[in-house]
């Protein structure tokens, strides 16, 4: 398993829970003042790109989870 990316799945996972689209919930991290397209979310919910620190607090911003959420493992 690479371990440069392990809230991917997460990510795909909320945002579907959540009801938007990748398209959305760029929008939505560009108001956090994160500038992800949809191809850099795709590649982070494949695990294909790393996310680094200041990333990850504003996706657990935009989902209004905590990072600690991100990191669950869900069964």
């Amino acid at each position: 398993m690479d371990k440069r990316n392990i809230i991917g799945d997460n990510v795909k996972r909320l945002r579907k829970k959540q009801g938007l689209t990748q398209e959305e919930l760029t929008a939505k991290l560009q108001l956090y003042g994160l500038a992800i397209d949809r191809p850099m979310l795709t590649k982070i919910e494949l695990k294909k790109r790393e996310v680094l620190d200041y990333e990850l607090l504003c996706i657990a911003k935009a989902f209004n989870v905590s990072t600690e959420e991100l990191f669950t493992k869900q069964r």
